[in-house]
């Protein structure tokens, strides 16, 4: 059985921190305020540091982590961050404590950009950072917007059971801009009714599911004609999946 408890950090983060029955691990640490309390409150043990990429509002709590807990493993990519000690590539599986994951390289937001997708306990669940958000996906920052496209196909290939916990509260956001760009669409009007709902009771709206990304995305709906016409509309704009997702990424920049 594994929990997955949100510890808000910063504005709009989200650090995970999951839990079995062998032990506990923290994805993104950004900061350690909220989360130093929970493991204190709760006496957690808190065994390894997984990493998706190495923004400082997803990195810049671990050496203060490592400092309280000098035995702990670091996994996350090949990047700049020295105290990532165990460099994780694309295919490659990894174990701790009691859950297998694999390793899916997702560049486009950085470079360096992987998720870590657990597979083992028949309710998949996928760490996606920053690149797979709900209702959206991150900016392109140092990647190519044919980087995002092809790894957010990849994400979407994944089981439509999949839970998705990604690092920011950004849903409601990102729904406004769906709308804008899948007016028509009855499961994303209804998806917002819902999202404005927990935000009302002070609830995260994560996780999310593929199969949801799959009705209500804009980002994994490029081959909708609804959103080929609102970018035919809008831009003048007719092309193929990839040319319509970064005529809407480049919408979404600036709405």
């Amino acid at each position: 059985m594994i929990n997955i408890e949100p510890i808000k950090a910063f504005d709009d983060n989200y650090i995970w921190l999951m839990t079995t029955n062998e032990g506990s691990i923290v994805i993104d640490p950004g900061e350690c305020i909220n989360l130093l309390k929970t493991i204190e409150q709760k006496y957690i043990k808190l065994d390894a540091i997984l990493i998706t990429h190495h923004h400082y509002d997803h990195t810049g709590g671990i050496e203060e982590l490592l400092i309280k807990y000098p035995y702990l493993k670091v996994y996350g990519p090949n990047n700049n961050i020295d105290s990532i000690k165990s460099r994780l590539i694309d295919g490659e599986l990894l174990n701790v404590i009691g859950i297998d994951f694999e390793i899916i390289e997702i560049p486009g937001h950085t470079l360096d950009h992987i998720a870590f997708y657990a597979f083992n306990d028949g309710n998949p669940v996928l760490l996606c950072g920053d690149t797979l958000f709900a209702g959206g996906c991150g900016r392109v920052f140092e990647g190519t917007f044919s980087q995002m496209f092809n790894s957010l196909q990849k994400l979407s290939t994944l089981p439509e059971t999949t839970k998705v916990y990604c690092g920011h509260e950004y849903t409601k956001s990102n729904l406004l801009f769906a709308l804008e760009a899948d007016p028509n669409n009855k499961d994303l009007k209804d998806e917002y009714n819902q999202v404005i709902n927990l935000i009302e009771q002070g609830e995260p709206t994560l996780p999310t599911t593929i199969s949801k990304e799959l009705k209500i995305n804009p980002f994994l709906r490029c081959n909708s004609e609804g959103i080929k016409n609102t970018i035919k509309n809008k831009f003048n704009l007719e092309g193929n999946e990839e040319e319509t997702f970064s005529a809407l990424r480049k919408w979404k920049d600036n709405f």
